[in-house]
């Protein structure tokens, strides 16, 4: 079944290209279908287009539908070509005719739109919970290493001091940043494009508003054309924020990566964690964390992806639109395992507490003894110079102690700040 056949037949090659894998794509649209065709049958039951019985059986007949899918006996057979027909096939075989008027006054174009700004609205809260769950092991890794000092890098030569909870603490600041990213997002996805129809809105006297109260949603995408135009837009905003947690999270891999080597030996993990080698037996590989990083890195190229679709696309309606959900919602499914195994493994994640012993460190106190001669009256440039000649000549001494106190720095890692401006944004 076609929402739009006409009673004409289209060559088997045409529909199998055109319908891909829609059926199994819209699966996870079916709840915000049925939801949003509830709020539509009442709304044109309060305009009198469906009468006080009709609108009650086809709303028994959608939650019907709603049990069917949440106890997994809803499918979406060969024989239609998307979420919409075979809810509409299921109502019209149990309702005749009144089934048949579901379809008043909207088109299959604001369905699509409905589901999927319910469904981003939906997909962002639960990553941001899933966000939040990182920023609080974070933040209290946070603290429970403020005093473990490591080098921190710049051109990966060893440079200043730093810490680990410097090192966690800046993750769990950095995921606030993601966080108004998808907060712009949700923004965007709160808006209700049902009733623009087929992108020019209909001669009825539909009710916009009662639908927008009806399906939660804070306001209305009033502009039908602007309603249509969100279409690509949305996905490319969803695309951008999630791109910007991916880009945090393959930071943090990357990091990780490199600090559980040999070499570094910064932080371990425990053996169960861990894979090895088909050859070598001594290997511990942190393939979690490098499965993190190659996904998240993959995320980050899909707001070109979605941009390399709708680009160069007119205002209206076009099939391209199909092709969105294809890239969309496997990156979603994604960056949720990643935040859900960064998670499990930063919580495992084993501390050296004696990074700092090792003497090839030495030097990244070079800056601290700089400062020391700048509190007593040296300036900076001829203390700077007085430093440098001692590391060249081999008499530098430093000293290890470390005193830093303005905020966001190692003796002061602001922690209470950031977990306020992070909860701020959060309840947002």
């Amino acid at each position: 079944m076609k929402l739009w056949d006409k009673g004409q037949s289209v060559d088997e090659l045409v529909e199998s290209f055109t319908v891909g894998n829609d059926r199994e794509l819209d699966l996870r649209l079916a709840i915000y279908d049925l939801k949003a065709s509830k709020a539509h049958a009442e709304m044109l039951n309060a305009i009198s287009i469906l009468s006080d019985d009709e609108c009650a059986k086809l709303l028994t007949e959608l939650d019907n539908l709603l049990h069917d899918l949440e106890n997994g006996e809803f499918v979406i057979e060969s024989d239609f070509e998307d979420i919409h027909s075979k809810i509409e096939f299921e109502l019209t075989d149990k309702l005749g005719d009144t089934g048949k008027k579901i379809h008043t006054g909207r088109s299959r174009n604001d369905q699509v739109l409905v589901c999927m700004h319910l469904y981003m609205k939906d997909e962002i809260t639960e990553i941001k919970g899933l966000i939040k769950d990182l920023f609080d092991l974070l933040i209290l890794r946070s603290g429970e290493n403020s005093d473990t000092i490591m080098p921190g890098y710049t051109h990966m030569q060893a440079a200043m001091p730093s810490s680990f909870g410097l090192w966690f603490g800046a993750y769990a600041e950095t995921l606030i940043d993601d966080l108004f990213l998808l907060n712009a997002a949700y923004r965007i996805a709160d808006q209700n494009p049902l009733g623009s129809a087929a992108g020019f809105g209909t001669s009825l006297p539909i009710n916009r508003s009662m639908t927008t109260e009806l399906l939660g949603f804070k306001t209305l995408k009033y502009n039908v054309v602007a309603a249509q135009m969100s279409r690509g837009r949305l996905e490319q905003q969803m695309a951008s924020a999630i791109a910007s947690v991916a880009a945090t999270l393959s930071k943090m891999a990357g990091d990780v990566c490199l600090y559980i080597s040999q070499e570094f030996n910064f932080v371990s993990l425990p053996d169960e964690l861990t894979t090895g080698s088909s050859i070598m037996p001594h290997k511990k590989n942190p393939d979690v964390f490098e499965l993190i990083r190659a996904r998240c890195n993959r995320i980050q190229a899909l707001p070109n992806q979605i941009t390399m679709v709708t680009g160069n696309l007119n205002s209206g309606y076009h099939r391209d639109f199909q092709e969105l959900k294809e890239l969309l919602f496997p990156a979603i499914d994604k960056i949720k395992d990643c935040l859900y195994m960064m998670h499990f493994m930063v919580k495992n994640l084993k501390i050296n507490k004696n990074i700092m012993d090792d003497t090839r460190y030495r030097f990244i106190f070079s800056v601290e003894e700089v400062n020391n001669k700048v509190r007593n009256s040296i300036p900076f440039r001829e203390a700077y110079k007085e430093v440098a000649r001692n590391i060249s000549n081999g008499s530098f001494q430093p000293s290890r102690k470390i005193n830093h106190t303005h905020e966001g720095s190692i003796g002061n890692l602001c922690l209470d700040q950031i977990k306020s401006k992070f909860y701020s944004a959060y309840r947002i």
